[in-house]
Protein backbone atom coordinates (compact mmCIF):
# COMPACT_ATOMS: atom_id res chain seq x y z
CA UNK A 1 0.00 0.00 0.00
CA UNK A 2 1.44 3.57 -0.89
CA UNK A 3 2.34 5.85 1.86
CA UNK A 4 -0.15 8.17 0.79
CA UNK A 5 -2.91 5.45 1.02
CA UNK A 6 -1.25 4.28 4.73
CA UNK A 7 -1.50 8.03 6.10
CA UNK A 8 -5.35 8.09 4.79
CA UNK A 9 -6.14 4.67 5.32
CA UNK A 10 -4.12 3.56 8.47
CA UNK A 11 -4.44 0.12 9.58
CA UNK A 12 -7.44 1.01 11.97
CA UNK A 13 -9.41 2.15 8.73
CA UNK A 14 -10.00 -1.53 7.48
CA UNK A 15 -9.93 -3.51 10.51
CA UNK A 16 -13.62 -4.91 11.33
CA UNK A 17 -14.69 -2.38 13.90
CA UNK A 18 -13.41 0.10 11.29
CA UNK A 19 -16.04 -1.32 8.42
CA UNK A 20 -18.47 -2.35 10.89
CA UNK A 21 -20.30 0.86 11.07
CA UNK A 22 -20.52 1.32 6.64
CA UNK A 23 -21.73 -2.85 6.87
CA UNK A 24 -24.62 -1.80 9.74
CA UNK A 25 -25.48 0.60 7.17
CA UNK A 26 -25.38 -1.76 4.33
CA UNK A 27 -27.30 -4.16 5.81
CA UNK A 28 -29.84 -1.81 7.30
CA UNK A 29 -30.53 -0.24 3.70
CA UNK A 30 -30.25 -3.76 1.76
CA UNK A 31 -31.58 -6.10 4.10
CA UNK A 32 -28.83 -8.65 3.89
CA UNK A 33 -26.00 -9.35 5.09
CA UNK A 34 -24.33 -11.33 2.40
CA UNK A 35 -25.64 -7.89 -0.36
CA UNK A 36 -24.05 -5.46 3.13
CA UNK A 37 -20.92 -7.58 3.35
CA UNK A 38 -20.28 -7.00 -0.82
CA UNK A 39 -21.85 -3.36 -0.35
CA UNK A 40 -18.95 -2.34 1.78
CA UNK A 41 -16.70 -4.17 -0.08
CA UNK A 42 -17.06 -2.47 -2.71
CA UNK A 43 -17.12 0.84 -1.39
CA UNK A 44 -13.64 0.31 0.10
CA UNK A 45 -12.19 -0.78 -2.92
CA UNK A 46 -14.11 2.58 -4.52
CA UNK A 47 -12.69 4.63 -2.05
CA UNK A 48 -9.51 3.01 -2.39
CA UNK A 49 -9.21 3.94 -5.66
CA UNK A 50 -10.59 7.43 -5.46
CA UNK A 51 -8.25 9.01 -2.76
CA UNK A 52 -6.89 11.19 -5.34
CA UNK A 53 -10.11 12.44 -6.06
CA UNK A 54 -10.94 13.06 -1.94
CA UNK A 55 -11.05 16.68 -1.70
CA UNK A 56 -10.66 17.32 1.77
CA UNK A 57 -14.18 17.76 4.25
CA UNK A 58 -15.32 14.86 6.42
CA UNK A 59 -13.56 11.68 5.19
CA UNK A 60 -16.10 9.90 7.41
CA UNK A 61 -18.85 11.37 5.41
CA UNK A 62 -17.12 10.43 2.22
CA UNK A 63 -16.60 6.95 3.46
CA UNK A 64 -20.68 6.89 4.14
CA UNK A 65 -21.36 8.39 0.81
CA UNK A 66 -19.62 5.25 -1.27
CA UNK A 67 -21.27 3.00 0.83
CA UNK A 68 -24.87 4.48 0.93
CA UNK A 69 -23.83 4.43 -3.24
CA UNK A 70 -22.58 0.96 -3.23
CA UNK A 71 -26.06 0.39 -1.82
CA UNK A 72 -28.36 2.15 -4.41
CA UNK A 73 -26.13 0.20 -7.51
CA UNK A 74 -26.88 -2.97 -5.28
CA UNK A 75 -30.66 -2.17 -5.39
CA UNK A 76 -30.53 -0.98 -8.60
CA UNK A 77 -29.33 -4.38 -9.79
CA UNK A 78 -32.10 -6.19 -7.67
CA UNK A 79 -34.67 -4.18 -9.53
CA UNK A 80 -33.10 -5.11 -12.48
CA UNK A 81 -32.89 -8.70 -11.85
CA UNK A 82 -34.77 -9.94 -8.69
CA UNK A 83 -33.57 -13.29 -7.88
CA UNK A 84 -34.30 -15.42 -4.14
CA UNK A 85 -31.11 -16.88 -2.69
CA UNK A 86 -31.43 -20.08 -1.23
CA UNK A 87 -28.92 -19.19 1.51
CA UNK A 88 -32.22 -16.88 2.75
CA UNK A 89 -33.54 -17.87 6.04
CA UNK A 90 -37.94 -18.59 5.69
CA UNK A 91 -39.81 -16.90 7.73
CA UNK A 92 -40.01 -17.27 11.16
CA UNK A 93 -36.57 -18.64 11.43
CA UNK A 94 -34.90 -15.68 12.88
CA UNK A 95 -34.61 -11.63 12.83
CA UNK A 96 -31.79 -10.22 10.18
CA UNK A 97 -30.05 -9.22 14.04
CA UNK A 98 -29.24 -11.10 16.59
CA UNK A 99 -30.64 -9.47 19.69
CA UNK A 100 -28.18 -8.55 22.44
CA UNK A 101 -27.18 -11.49 25.25
CA UNK A 102 -28.02 -9.43 28.03
CA UNK A 103 -31.38 -10.27 28.08
CA UNK A 104 -31.57 -11.74 31.70
CA UNK A 105 -34.74 -13.47 30.94
CA UNK A 106 -36.28 -15.96 27.85
CA UNK A 107 -39.61 -13.73 27.96
CA UNK A 108 -37.87 -10.60 27.71
CA UNK A 109 -35.34 -11.81 24.75
CA UNK A 110 -38.47 -13.07 23.00
CA UNK A 111 -40.47 -9.58 23.37
CA UNK A 112 -37.09 -7.94 22.34
CA UNK A 113 -36.60 -10.43 18.79
CA UNK A 114 -40.71 -9.49 17.92
CA UNK A 115 -39.27 -5.45 18.64
CA UNK A 116 -36.57 -6.00 16.13
CA UNK A 117 -38.60 -7.88 13.78
CA UNK A 118 -41.12 -4.95 13.60
CA UNK A 119 -38.73 -2.71 13.82
CA UNK A 120 -37.14 -4.21 10.50
CA UNK A 121 -40.47 -4.41 9.04
CA UNK A 122 -41.05 -0.79 9.82
CA UNK A 123 -37.27 0.55 8.22
CA UNK A 124 -38.17 -2.14 5.41
CA UNK A 125 -41.57 0.28 4.48
CA UNK A 126 -39.56 3.39 4.08
CA UNK A 127 -38.93 4.61 0.90
CA UNK A 128 -35.18 3.94 0.38
CA UNK A 129 -33.98 7.91 0.87
CA UNK A 130 -35.89 8.48 4.01
CA UNK A 131 -34.75 4.61 5.12
CA UNK A 132 -30.86 5.80 4.57
CA UNK A 133 -31.56 8.89 6.27
CA UNK A 134 -33.00 7.70 9.29
CA UNK A 135 -30.39 4.78 9.61
CA UNK A 136 -27.24 7.33 8.94
CA UNK A 137 -28.83 9.64 11.83
CA UNK A 138 -30.60 7.39 14.35
CA UNK A 139 -28.44 4.40 14.32
CA UNK A 140 -24.83 5.63 13.31
CA UNK A 141 -25.18 8.64 14.72
CA UNK A 142 -24.37 10.77 11.63
CA UNK A 143 -25.38 14.71 12.24
CA UNK A 144 -27.42 16.33 9.65
CA UNK A 145 -24.47 18.10 7.29
CA UNK A 146 -22.43 14.75 7.48
CA UNK A 147 -25.61 13.13 5.86
CA UNK A 148 -26.36 16.29 3.76
CA UNK A 149 -22.60 15.62 2.60
CA UNK A 150 -22.75 11.74 2.57
CA UNK A 151 -25.92 11.80 0.78
CA UNK A 152 -25.50 14.43 -1.58
CA UNK A 153 -28.69 16.26 -0.90
CA UNK A 154 -29.37 19.83 0.77
CA UNK A 155 -29.77 19.71 4.52
CA UNK A 156 -33.05 21.19 4.44
CA UNK A 157 -33.91 17.51 2.41
CA UNK A 158 -32.26 15.75 4.92
CA UNK A 159 -34.31 16.99 8.21
CA UNK A 160 -37.33 16.55 5.35
CA UNK A 161 -36.36 13.01 4.91
CA UNK A 162 -36.03 11.95 8.52
CA UNK A 163 -38.48 13.97 9.90
CA UNK A 164 -41.26 12.02 7.45
CA UNK A 165 -38.94 8.40 7.78
CA UNK A 166 -39.74 8.99 11.92
CA UNK A 167 -42.98 9.48 11.73
CA UNK A 168 -44.02 7.17 9.46
CA UNK A 169 -42.17 4.48 11.76
CA UNK A 170 -43.69 5.99 14.70
CA UNK A 171 -47.51 5.46 13.08
CA UNK A 172 -46.18 1.44 12.34
CA UNK A 173 -44.92 0.81 15.51
CA UNK A 174 -47.44 2.15 17.29
CA UNK A 175 -49.82 -0.92 15.82
CA UNK A 176 -47.37 -2.87 17.51
CA UNK A 177 -47.85 -0.74 20.97
CA UNK A 178 -47.57 -4.16 23.12
CA UNK A 179 -44.02 -4.86 21.89
CA UNK A 180 -43.14 -1.08 22.70
CA UNK A 181 -40.99 -0.03 25.88
CA UNK A 182 -43.48 1.10 28.57
CA UNK A 183 -42.72 4.73 27.59
CA UNK A 184 -43.60 4.55 24.20
CA UNK A 185 -47.07 2.62 24.53
CA UNK A 186 -50.39 4.33 23.78
CA UNK A 187 -51.59 5.40 26.99
CA UNK A 188 -55.51 5.65 27.12
CA UNK A 189 -57.52 8.90 28.48
CA UNK A 190 -59.34 7.15 31.43
CA UNK A 191 -56.43 5.53 33.53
Amino acid sequence: MPAAARAIFPPSTYSWSATRPRCSTSLRVLRSPQAAEDATQEAFISAYRALGRFRGGSFRAWLFRIAVNACYDELRRRRARPALSLDRPERGEGPLLEPPSDAPTLQEHAERRELERAIQAALARLPEDQRVAVVLCDIQGMDYAEIAEAVGVSLGTVKSRISRARARLRTLLMAHGELLPSRFRPTSEGT
